[in-house]
């Protein structure tokens, strides 16, 4: 089994977290969207894992090797292929052609979701999907009656199905995707200027693969800096669900509380202060004389004097407040602007 993992876009929509940082490396929970992606695609795999094919941009030497050592922890082979332009959904997965041979799972990096099933052998191939509310901004599929899906349509404007792609497709014939990838390029058949993916599937379909929709129990965008924050605080749920210890035994903690469930990590000083409950803190991070309710906090960043709710704070940051000396009076309100 191969798995390829489109990443090429900076993710602009969270910046300026993605300055620095392409989106899929950004830490949630203490560890980056990527990692936590592929190792639960891994879980839900009866064979093992040959290769991870990464298709970037040009991320430089370091995002390159940090990739690499994210394929290595799940035993498999990792490998770089680039996206040079932003030519579509199909355009990505195919610069990673020579890994589609036999059975591959394409996963789109923007995404995470939370699933209790194994991906059977039987199947020709999977798209996983999430019932949701308003399907006018997804692209969605279409079912018959054997719960097959029979139809692909983006962003539809009327009703047609309530089953949202979430980015991440099982095929058991990885070059029978390749030939239909191929085919959409060689033929120049673009949709807004890019070659899109269920045009591919939809080709698939017409020549006799059957997909079935695998269902998912929660679908986990980080999309922008809202979505992010509360992708983290479900993710902390869920690992504590799984009894993990996610508070790393270097954390100084002085004089503090620590509401649980919250990821602290190596090396972090909290010192009189109130952490949690939904708060993650970046390594060799420092906390002082603050509250941090439902935070998501990078690596080595400085807070001090602040009350912040649901915050992002990127690496390397400083954020200090000079505590304040108030003479306030009877019957006094003192509120932030809304």
């Amino acid at each position: 089994m191969n798995i390829i993992v489109p990443m090429a876009g900076r993710g602009s929509r969270l910046r300026p977290h993605t300055l620095t940082v392409p989106k899929p490396l950004i830490k949630v929970g203490g560890k980056p969207i990527v990692h936590r992606l592929v190792e639960d695609i891994s879980k839900m795999c009866n064979e093992q894992i040959n290769e991870v094919a990464f298709v970037i941009g040009d991320f430089g030497e370091a995002v390159e090797k940090e990739l690499l050592e994210v394929a290595k922890q799940l035993g498999a082979k990792g490998s770089i292929h680039y996206q040079t332009e932003p030519l579509g959904t199909a355009h990505a997965v195919l610069c990673a052609e020579k890994c589609l041979n036999g059975p591959v799972i394409v996963a789109f990096a923007d995404t995470l979701f939370k699933a209790n099933f194994q991906i059977s052998d039987e199947v020709s191939g999977m798209i996983w999907v999430k019932q949701i509310d308003d399907p006018s901004a997804f692209g969605v599929v279409q079912l018959n009656e054997k719960n097959e899906i029979v139809d692909f349509v983006e962003k539809p404007k009327e009703f047609v199905s309530d089953l949202a792609m979430i980015g991440i497709y099982f095929f058991k014939d990885g070059k029978a995707l390749g030939r239909e990838l191929n085919f959409l390029i060689d033929n120049d058949l673009q949709k807004g200027g890019e070659f899109q993916l269920p045009d591919a599937l939809r080709r698939l379909t017409e020549k006799g693969t059957t997909f079935l929709p695998g269902k998912v129990d929660a679908w986990l965008d980080c999309g922008n800096k809202k979505v992010t924050v509360e992708t983290n605080k479900q993710v902390l749920g869920f690992d504590q669900d799984k009894g993990l210890d996610l508070i790393h035994p270097t954390v100084e903690i002085v004089n503090s509380v620590v509401i649980q469930p919250c990821f602290i990590g190596e090396g972090v000083k909290i010192s009189n202060s109130i952490v949690g409950p939904h708060t993650s803190i970046g390594d060799y991070s420092l906390i002082k004389n603050s509250v941090l309710t439902n935070c998501l906090i990078q690596h080595q960043s400085s807070v001090s004097n602040f009350v912040l709710k649901d915050a992002m704070i990127g690496a390397h940051a400083n954020i200090h407040q000079k505590p304040k000396d108030y003479s306030i009076g009877d019957y006094t309100t003192m509120n932030d602007a809304e």
